[in-house]
């Protein structure tokens, strides 16, 4: 029988992860289950509105974008506003049970209608925001020091003694995300970590390597994501550098852009300080399309993962990407990156340092046969464990055992 559920998110509308849109508005809205959603637009001068999203209907509320106090409160409120529906879907609609992700109020509000209608409520945590925002204090890189440090004892407060205990079920990010709660208090029993996957009919494959046709060499390195100073890309400027006293006609490419374009002025005149411009190229922001391109017909991908003890928990998408489009990958060693990696064969996992990442892209430039091979055992992994069909049927399970009231 299909399920109906509520799905109260903090992702925008419409939603643009694929965590989101492919996993939950293609593949279980595909599989005939109903879900239902609580948004807030994207854009500011959206209205309050109806729309039609993943086999459901989606009631999203209006947005003020402006950076000021007043429109951070107005925002809010809107959000909560809209939020106040709960009462009213829960009360009409039947549902199986209402889904929360990555909101702290809303999820109390959902705990006091799951009880009063007697529905179960589950949570979905994708990232350690109580923890990141006291690690930004701690590392006095925060914008508002007091009101991260207030929040992120109240969020954790709230997360760890009210909303998991109360919650019939917990998603988490990843198993370094599940070993790190149960180090909270919350049992293991109630946490299911779902990674990040792919959608395979989505990312380009050619089993052939054909990335001539785009940059008419054979010895291309592709990094795709941002290039925010935070994420220290300058790692792989310098490594470069090493990598081209063996491979002297390589070419870095890095595929993405930062919110401060003087992040990535900063990356272009690192090389050429260190006399190697005319071998990195700075594709600047482009459509996630014609990203992917870059990456298909490159010959080999990188996954610098900058190891703070708030990123441990997170789940790379690039990794996967990468390796869905049959790319050998050399990543630095980050809890799952490490793990898939050893799973699956698909590249190598190397220290977090410039001397180790520049050895392994010389390692798999210079042996092209190992290289592919480690793209096609990548690309394996990916369809049998991290497409979203795969893990859209191990969430379905899940969601039907903890209906039946099998699974705590």
């Amino acid at each position: 029988m299909p399920l109906r559920f509520l799905f109260v998110t903090e992702d925008k509308y419409p939603p643009y992860r694929a965590d989101i849109a492919v996993l939950f508005g293609e593949e279980l809205a595909g599989r005939g289950h109903k879900i239902d959603w609580l948004l807030q637009a994207e854009r500011a001068g959206d209205t309050p509105r109806k729309a039609q999203l993943g086999g459901g209907t989606a009631w999203i509320a209006k947005m003020d974008a402006g950076m000021s106090r007043r429109s951070r409160v107005k925002k809010n409120i809107y959000d909560m506003w809209n939020d106040l529906r709960m009462f009213r879907l829960v009360h009409t609609n039947g549902y199986d049970f209402i889904q929360v992700k990555d909101k702290f109020f809303s999820a109390l509000l959902a705990i006091l209608i799951a009880k009063i209608y007697r529905v179960k409520f589950v949570y979905w945590l994708s990232y350690p925001f109580p923890e990141a925002m006291l690690y930004r204090v701690s590392e006095k890189i925060s914008r508002y020091p007091f009101f991260d440090y207030v929040r992120g004892h109240l969020f954790k407060l709230l997360l760890y003694r009210i909303i998991m205990p109360n919650a019939a079920h917990v998603f988490v990010q990843s198993d370094q995300m599940k070993e790190d709660i149960a180090a909270a208090g919350i049992s293991k029993d109630k946490l299911t970590p779902v990674p990040m996957g792919v959608s395979l009919g989505r990312v380009p494959y050619m089993e052939s390597g054909a990335y001539n046709e785009v940059h008419g060499q054979d010895k291309v390195v592709v990094y795709l994501g941002a290039m925010d100073r935070v994420r220290r890309i300058d790692i792989l400027i310098t490594a470069f550098r090493d990598v081209l006293r063996t491979v002297p006609d390589a070419k870095l490419y890095l595929v993405g852009s930062a919110f401060d374009p003087v992040h990535v002025e900063d990356l272009r005149t690192l090389a050429a300080e260190l006399g190697i411009r005319e071998s990195v190229v700075f594709t600047g922001f482009l459509p996630m399309e014609e990203a992917w391109r870059h990456v298909a017909r490159a010959t080999i991908a990188v996954s610098p993962f900058y190891p703070t003890p708030i990123l441990r928990s997170t789940s790379p998408t690039k990794l996967i990407e990468y390796m869905a489009m049959g790319k050998a990958v050399v990543a630095n060693d980050h809890p799952e990156q490490r793990t898939v990696i050893a799973d699956s064969g698909g590249g190598l996992c190397v220290p977090y340092n410039e001397t180790a990442f520049a050895a392994g892209i010389v390692e798999l430039l210079t042996n092209p046969n190992r290289a592919k091979s480690m793209g096609l055992l990548g690309r394996r992994y990916v369809e049998e464990h991290r497409s979203y069909a795969v893990l859209a049927d191990y969430v379905e399970q899940h969601y039907r055992e903890l209906c039946a009231g099998k699974l705590y």
